[in-house]
């Protein structure tokens, strides 16, 4: 159908400004509104559960007060303005730092109203266009509508974040470009729903439903209580609003409630997929990139993987999967189909923790409350024992420049604590006295001054870079400070067995370190591969009358590729496309005429909740992350295990059978009226009689 056209396309154009903003929304807080980091993701989650809860604000002014169509064109107004002062608010001759945020505010809530707002309108109304004889059209529709809100995600996370650091504008990022092509996106996305308008079915509203639906319920319940002691007991509770409400509103209200119960457990599953999302994400930073001498794939952009699976699952779902399946006579219901998904989303979280066994392998875990890490390097040329007070630490004998295999763990005690270290070499004992703090980390030098061995204690950086880089850091044993450069990277190494700052380096194989001052001893060095993830510590010592480098792996590079997480995002997006797709029309299909956008927004209600368990339980976990993944995969078991135990109580609504009982009942349902009105004044008079008697 043509008008359905506009339709999808008013939807991509409506994503891609909505997700191309949200893409750069955090790094706009914390670079250029200079808020930190817990304010900028307080703030954004809480945009984002906005956008989910006012749905049903849109959903109430739809199917209640303006019709569908009409709530679309005045809130995606709404929705522009908020575009515009966001951009406004990005410009930075535009008043200070207060007007700034104060625009940002503004728009954002704006912004939160439009989306909100229209998304159950849209969809509703797409499902509008369809009659319903039309069924297998309009689950194509919303596979179609469902893959044109991922192709406008993956268009706008690539390119708004090139428009904002490739584009330059006020003499840095160009936030008001990034925000202004979404903004133009938005007006494009009006334009041509507007435009759409002569082709469209429009269903008028029906009046305030919402308030209906609330008075029949609380009528049901008052009258239930009044007078279940003197008649007899009814089919459903709702039944007893039949005195005043007629029977057709009351068994709509049963579908709704039948519905919105089955949702129940729901907004746990898109709290554990938010969180698997997330998961996935922030493990890349910890995982080895994708290697090539030609490019290098960062860990934000996997994100887009999820969209591309879409693109592709959506057809091959449609097309092959689900025909596979109904050819082996499987009768796949919707919420069979949402039950499966939560099933994928499970396998997905499994699929997590294996990775993350094998990535936490690479990774340091800080010292306990009462205790540090310790390493040590012998500079010295010869075996060395090291013994310290009350621990077991370094049983065999350390060699020169020998690269530690791991921290160790040294117990405390307290906050702090000085020990005597003992060094034996060729049976010369030398004592040396350090002090340690708790929940650190070191890096202890032994080395050789008049005869003895003398101690000193570096402290060490033991997290991974985030952008999943190396570190490296030097430790000069001569007499004289040097300038080294690695890379683009220059290091200034002091003298005297002292160590030079952390910097973070590009991965590569540094086998010509240039030296300054340039001497025979010193020219060019050679590091070895610095590889992703890795701390390294390099040893500057002479032999044989030049300075030669011995590389320690104080932190382990990865060695997990991030190729992956792949499976982990192939189960999700499965898990997404049977349960997330099918739920939207599902949510359609059995709502009553004039609560369709009000079911659309109960819907969308179950991913706001389950935002909101997020910010709940995001701060409390305390588990080690693969338990928690394991966790999380039993939690959505149980979910499933919940939701299909209800979903064999649901009966789907067949709306011309509905239609049909209702012209039956039409008929006889002023003489079942009248029946209950007679029925009801030979009770008044019963209870008349006994209170006489009485």
């Amino acid at each position: 159908q043509g008008n359905i056209c506009f339709i999808v396309v008013n939807e991509f154009c409506e994503r891609f400004s909505y997700y191309g903003m949200k893409a750069v929304l955090t790094l706009y807080f914390l670079t250029y509104l200079h808020w930190d980091k817990d304010l900028s993701t307080a703030v954004y989650h809480a945009f984002s559960s906005l956008c989910y809860f006012t749905p049903l604000l849109g959903a109430l002014i739809a199917d209640s007060w303006l019709g569908k169509f009409k709530t679309i064109i005045y809130l995606s107004i709404v929705y522009v303005i908020g575009h515009v002062v966001k951009s406004v608010g990005a410009i930075p001759t535009v008043g200070n730092n207060n007007m700034h945020i104060a625009l940002s505010m503004v728009g954002l809530i704006f912004i939160a109203f439009g989306t909100g707002g229209i998304k159950p309108c849209v969809s509703a109304f797409g499902g509008d266009q369809f009659d319903e004889e039309n069924v297998s059209e309009r689950q194509k529709f919303f596979s179609i509508f469902y893959m044109s809100i991922n192709a406008g995600s993956l268009l706008s996370t690539v390119i708004t974040p090139i428009l904002r650091g490739d584009v330059q504008c006020f003499g840095g990022d160009c936030y008001a470009l990034a925000f202004g092509v979404p903004a133009g996106l938005m007006v494009v996305a009006l334009v041509v729903f507007i435009v759409g308008s002569g082709m469209y079915k429009k269903n008028p509203p029906q009046g305030n439903i919402l308030l209906e639906v609330c008075n029949c319920i609380g009528f049901a319940i008052r009258n239930r209580w009044r007078r279940s002691k003197y008649e007899p007991q009814r089919k459903h509770w709702l039944d007893w609003a039949e005195d005043k409400y007629s029977k057709r509103l009351i068994q709509e209200i049963k579908m709704v409630l039948r519905v919105l119960v089955l949702y129940i457990p729901l907004p746990m599953f898109w709290a554990l997929f938010d969180q698997q999302v997330l998961a996935v994400l922030l493990r890349s930073i910890d995982v080895v990139l994708l290697q090539g001498d030609s490019f290098n794939v960062q860990p934000d952009q996997m994100q887009m993987l999820n969209a591309l699976l879409i693109l592709v699952f959506v057809p091959v779902f449609d097309l092959i999967i689900y025909p596979l399946v109904a050819l082996c006579r499987i009768n796949i219901t919707p919420l069979r189909k949402m039950a499966m998904g939560m099933i994928f989303a499970a396998l997905a979280f499994c699929a997590a923790a294996l990775v993350e066994v094998n990535v936490v392998k690479t990774v340091v875990d800080p010292a306990p409350e009462g205790s540090c890490l310790l390493q040590a390097f012998n500079l010295v040329e010869g075996n060395v024992s090291v013994k310290i007070p009350d621990s077991d630490l370094f049983p065999d004998p350390i060699r020169y420049c020998q690269d530690p295999p791991e921290y160790e763990t040294l117990p405390l005690g307290a906050s702090s604590k000085e020990l005597i270290i003992e060094v034996t070499l060729d049976g010369t004992t030398s004592r040396c006295n350090q002090t340690f703090e708790q929940e650190m980390a070191y890096s202890l030098i032994l080395y050789p001054e008049s005869k003895e061995i003398r101690c000193k204690l570096v402290e060490d950086f033991i997290m991974k870079d985030t952008e999943g880089n190396p570190l490296l850091r030097f430790l000069n044993t001569q007499a004289e400070a040097l300038n080294l450069t690695v890379g683009a990277v220059t290091f200034h190494v002091p003298s005297g067995y002292t160590m030079s700052a952390n910097k973070t380096v590009d991965r590569g194989e540094y086998s010509d370190v240039t030296c300054s001052p340039q001497t025979e001893n010193c020219s060019h060095l050679d590091v070895g591969l610095l590889d992703f993830g890795a701390s390294y510590t390099v040893i500057l010592t002479e032999e044989l009358g030049k300075i030669v480098t011995h590389r320690m792996e104080d932190v382990k590079a990865n060695d997990v590729h991030i190729a992956w997480q792949i499976p982990q995002y192939i189960l999700i997006t499965a898990g997404e496309v049977m349960f997330s797709i099918t739920g939207l029309e599902f949510s359609y299909s059995q709502a009553p005429a004039n609560m369709k956008s009000v079911l659309q927004a109960g819907w969308l209600l179950t991913v706001a909740f389950g935002n909101v368990i997020v910010l709940i339980v995001a701060e409390g976990a305390g588990l080690e992350q693969w338990k928690e993944f394991l966790l999380f995969a039993g939690l959505l078991l149980a979910v499933f295990i919940i939701f299909s135990i209800m979903s064999c109580f649901y009966t789907y609504v067949d709306p011309d059978q509905m239609d049909k009982i209702y012209l039956e009942d039409s008929g006889k349902e002023e003489d079942d009226d009248d029946n209950m009105k007679k029925k009801s004044n030979e009770v008044q008079m019963n209870k008349r009689g006994k209170s006489t008697r009485l």
